[in-house]
């Protein structure tokens, strides 16, 4: 698959599973959500894994850079995407997230060195301000809850768990880990960090067996999970974690198409004029070697 091809199944995919993860959230646990679909997903990796016959022994010091992976990319930043979405619309979630590519091209800079251009740096600042505008109706709506303050830290520690984690990831490529056994281990080693969380907090094992809760799993698991992050950290290794963030600055425009066809969300001018920004960005930000 081209990079482009690669970008456009993650925003895709990833589009789609904000409206999914809301049917994950009521009678089981947030942590314990992320512990099964995790859990799963390694599963099926593992087993992909053998069936390939392909390598999955490594030494210490490389199990715990792949726990690092998980723990970050898998587990605790996604248990907090979970918290932000019980508290606070799915707008003020996909606005902390338009905010990937900046953190990534802050993170990059101080980990490895790379050099922050003008252009990407206008790209991913226009970005954020478009995303901003399309979801500025919604915010409107917010008031002054008590739980907006709490699902806005929520979703900003998702973001820079999940920042760190696209660095590790960007380490992991350099170290030369290939992308299905380091899925395989990360989402394990992820699932067992949010079961973790869970037994900390003392959350119950609930488990939903109503349609749409299983449903839900079994995208989020094949999909979101496994699909996605294939290609999304197929992608990082090729243009690294800045460009490949910028993936969470159109996921939001997906998730706002889908948003208007199943829950009844209302287009206004500001929206198309957000939409417009954007995609500017992204062209700024992805025009050369996608």
């Amino acid at each position: 698959m081209t990079n482009l091809h690669l970008f456009v199944a993650c925003v895709a995919i990833w589009g789609s599973t904000w409206i999914a993860i809301t049917y994950q959230l009521g009678r089981v646990p947030a942590e314990v959500s992320v512990f099964y679909r995790y859990l799963l997903a390694s599963a099926l990796l593992f087993a992909f894994c053998a069936a390939r016959g392909l390598r999955l022994r490594y030494p210490l010091r490389e199990h715990l850079w792949l726990a690092a992976l998980g723990i970050a990319m898998f587990g605790v930043s996604y248990v907090f995407v979970y918290y932000a979405e019980e508290y606070v619309v799915s707008g003020l979630v996909a606005v902390g997230y338009s905010a990937s590519p900046l953190f990534g091209m802050l993170g990059q800079r101080m980990c490895f060195g790379t050099p922050m251009t003008g252009r990407m740096t206008a790209g991913s600042l226009l970005g954020m301000a478009g995303i901003t505008l399309v979801f500025w109706p919604e915010f409107e709506r917010l008031g002054a809850g008590p739980n907006v303050g709490l699902g806005a830290l929520y979703t900003m520690l998702a973001v820079v768990i999940s920042t760190i984690g696209s660095l590790i990831a960007y380490r992991n490529h350099d170290a030369k880990l290939p992308v299905w056994q380091s899925m395989a281990w990360g989402m394990l080693y992820g699932a067992l960090s949010s079961l973790a969380m869970a037994l900390a907090l003392g959350k119950p094992f609930a488990f939903d067996s109503s349609a749409p809760y299983i449903a839900s799993l079994l995208y989020l698991t094949v999909f979101g999970s496994i699909t996605a992050f294939a290609c999304f950290l197929t992608l990082l290794g090729r243009i690294g974690a800045a460009r490949s963030g910028y993936i969470g600055v159109m996921v939001p425009i997906v998730a706002l198409v889908i948003s208007g066809l199943f829950e009844g969300f209302e287009w206004h001018a500001l929206t198309l004029a957000g939409i417009a920004v954007s995609v500017t960005g992204n062209v700024l930000v992805l025009r050369q070697r996608i």
